[in-house]
């Protein structure tokens, strides 16, 4: 999938009332942000946003998703209504995941993920999302698996 369809999937609700419950930056902004102060150029919330993105997109290192983050770094800037000079490095990535509260982080992904299932999720016991059967997503490895 590529980055335009999981921008309009990640940012943009389907409905302009429920903008504040669906929309991932909301729930990214609630995460605490452990980022020491001195030297801070990127906030934490949009670090985690080009992080889901550049993941969903296929990025597999820091490395990538620093090419990603270069790459949309005019897109997501003009449309987030973001004055950063330059994108964040795979080494801003790499501080930055060590100091990140995975369980708030976690909630958030978990709550913004409830808030699309429809009439809440107060019935379920658990939400279990596997993409690996979606049709395409698995290419086959040299070794025939």
């Amino acid at each position: 999938m590529g980055f335009a369809r999981w921008y309009r999937l990640l940012l943009v609700p389907d409905t302009a009332s429920a903008a504040t419950d669906l929309d991932l930056i909301s729930h990214l902004k609630a995460t605490p942000d452990a980022q020491m102060r001195r030297g801070v150029r990127t906030p934490a919330w949009y670090l985690l946003l080009v992080a889901v993105l550049g993941i969903l997109s296929g990025c597999q290192s820091l490395r990538d998703l620093e090419r990603f983050a270069r790459r949309h770094h005019g897109t997501l800037t003009k449309a987030l209504g973001l004055e950063l000079r330059r994108p964040p490095s795979d080494s801003a990535f790499r501080y930055f995941f060590l100091q990140v509260d995975v369980a708030a982080l976690c909630a958030a992904i978990r709550d913004w993920t409830i808030a699309h299932i429809p009439y809440g999720a107060w019935d379920l016991d658990q939400l279990v999302c596997d993409g690996k059967t979606l049709r395409g997503s698995i290419e086959t490895t040299p070794g025939g698996g």
